[in-house]
């Protein structure tokens, strides 16, 4: 067929060539020499920059979910793509094989020294760990654990004038039992391992700078900056403190807060000091169920601070900064399933395992069902669900997709993930599939999920040489999301559509926000999988 044609050519041509992605739901480049914030209407919480000549390379806190530490690169800091990842697993793996919510990679920051690239980050249980490499959308290097402990988060490596490198970093409560300190200490000149003991450098504790963290760590003109949040993530402010030792002491000045803007809580992000001489700052905005979004800010040091946006506080649209880039890209978002390979916007729920599922050479992507665990209630436990972030505040996600059944209630279809859930999946029943709506509420506590049967569908085929009978459905799957809701429908034609359920409201996830994609499960047990079979992912308007 035409697509199978398709895909052959395309196979002729290097794996890693992907046309540029124009996004139907969010573009933040007004294409008259202006940009809207949030530059990317997407959860890349944490997110911190680094520039190389007239390139930018973002990362952002990726969790559990892997590929991990997402590699964005901009000409521009308006138009962002997704180029690649620097985190293929984690480690431990009998923790990180099975979804380690709200663990894992915690708000790394990412570097450019000596013609490598450097990312360094926390991981609350285990230690801070780096990756490094000189090609950012390519391979990295394995993880190494610069400093093992518990409670070390939000790191940043500053390499000074005279090749010495000092860290600065947070501390998470729930590990170290304090917090609202940074702190700072010596490393090896290669950035490998600590050679000194950590310094308090700032205290927020009792003061409105509580729940200072996240700090980055820089060097202008004589001055050692150490930029971070604090007054919390939805309501807190940007921080900028200067000294003329690493060590401190520092003073401060709130730099950048919501003021009377509609932008809550601004602050965690990256300085940037461009090739043509301007300054800028990249953030996070936390909105709930959509996530951490990114804002760009521009900064003004004609007094002697950063201070950001206009007057300190955010705008929402701004000229653009000064480049020579023309190109309007963003993020990827749909999938044709095309090419061999698994978008560079997915992630699994955990450590990838081939079981999961993987692309195929026909122009699919195939997930098989996951043996859920004995006595499981709801799929919060579930690593194979294949997810990507929400893309825009409204937005519509269609799926063409085909459900094969080796056996009783195996199930597959699309989900809204997050501690609240609702998902809609074909399930077989005996010889006939049942269309279904799963929603859990609190899911990480483990309680039940509810099962509503929306409709019974017929096979469409039934393979009556096969001793376990696959039975395939043709089938287009529909969430409409607006306001931080959802609306499930579905389809047999791709044409005329019907509501199935009621709508639901969206919920994070631990730590991240809500996710879209696929989930394909079935009860535990010695029977054949079932899977299915995705032909396209589509994020349209409407």
């Amino acid at each position: 067929m035409l697509k199978q044609s398709i895909i052959a050519s395309l196979m002729m041509l290097p794996i890693s060539l992907s046309a540029q992605y124009k996004s139907e739901v969010w573009s933040p480049d007004n294409g008259d020499g202006t940009y809207q914030n949030p530059v990317i209407n997407a959860d890349y919480s944490d997110p911190d920059v680094c520039v190389v000549g007239e390139d930018y390379y973002m990362t952002a806190s990726s969790f559990q979910c892997i590929p991990g530490l997402p590699i964005l690169h901009s000409r521009d800091m308006v138009n962002w793509e997704i180029i690649g990842h620097a985190l293929d697993k984690l480690e431990p793996a009998e923790v990180f094989n099975r979804p380690a919510h709200g663990m894992g990679v915690w708000a790394p920051s990412i570097r450019h020294h000596n013609g490598e690239f450097y990312i360094y980050w926390g991981d609350p249980d285990y230690g801070v760990f780096m990756v490094k490499t000189k090609d950012p959308a390519g391979k990295w290097e394995e993880p190494v654990c610069v400093i093992p402990g518990q409670g070390m988060i939000d790191t940043t490596p500053l390499w000074d004038d005279d090749g010495r490198c000092y860290m600065v970093n947070g501390w998470a409560n729930s590990r170290a039992r304090f917090a609202s300190v940074l702190t700072v200490r010596e490393m090896s000149s290669d950035g490998t391992r600590a050679i000194g003991n950590p310094v308090i450098v700032f205290d927020g504790n009792g003061t409105e700078n509580r729940t200072c963290e996240g700090p980055k760590f820089y060097k202008r003109d004589g001055w050692y900056w150490i930029m971070c949040p604090a007054g919390g993530v939805p309501t807190g402010f940007q921080l900028a403190m200067r000294s003329k030792s690493p060590f401190g002491p520092y003073e401060h000045k709130v730099v950048l807060r919501q003021g009377h803007t509609p932008v809550n809580g601004p602050h965690q992000g990256g300085w940037v000091h461009t090739a043509f001489g301007e300054d800028w700052f990249i953030h996070f905005q936390d909105k709930e169920a959509y996530g951490r979004v990114v804002h760009l800010q521009p900064v003004d040091w004609s007094t002697g601070w950063p201070i950001m946006g206009k007057k300190g506080e955010p705008v929402l649209s701004h000229k653009k900064p000064r480049s020579n880039a023309s190109t309007i890209v963003n993020p990827a978002e749909s999938d044709e399933f095309n090419v061999p390979q698994l978008g560079k916007q997915w992630q699994w729920q955990a450590n990838y395992a081939q079981t999961f599922g993987m692309p195929t050479t026909f122009g699919s992507m195939r997930i098989y069902t996951y043996k859920m665990d004995e006595g499981a209630q709801n799929l919060w436990n579930v690593p194979n669900m294949l997810l990507q972030k929400t893309p825009a505040d409204t937005f519509t996600a269609t799926a063409k997709l085909r459900m094969t059944s080796k056996d009783e209630n195996q199930m597959g279809g699309i989900i809204m993930m997050g501690l609240d859930y609702s998902a809609l999946v074909v399930k077989r029943q005996g010889n006939e599939f049942q269309l279904v709506r799963l929603t859990c509420i609190a899911a990480d506590k483990g309680k039940a999920q509810t099962e509503d049967v929306i409709a019974t569908l017929k096979p469409t085929h039934a393979d009556k040489t096969d001793y376990q009978p696959a039975i395939h459905e043709d089938i287009y799957l529909r969430m409409v999301v607006a306001d931080g809701k959802c609306r499930f429908l579905y389809s047999r034609n791709g044409k005329s559509y019907e509501e199935a359920g009621t709508e639901f409201k969206m919920k994070e996830g631990k730590w991240i926000g809500a996710k879209i994609g696929f989930v394909a499960v079935e009860p535990a047990g010695k029977s054949n999988r079932g899977w299915v079979e995705a032909d396209w992912f589509r994020i349209t308007k409407q």
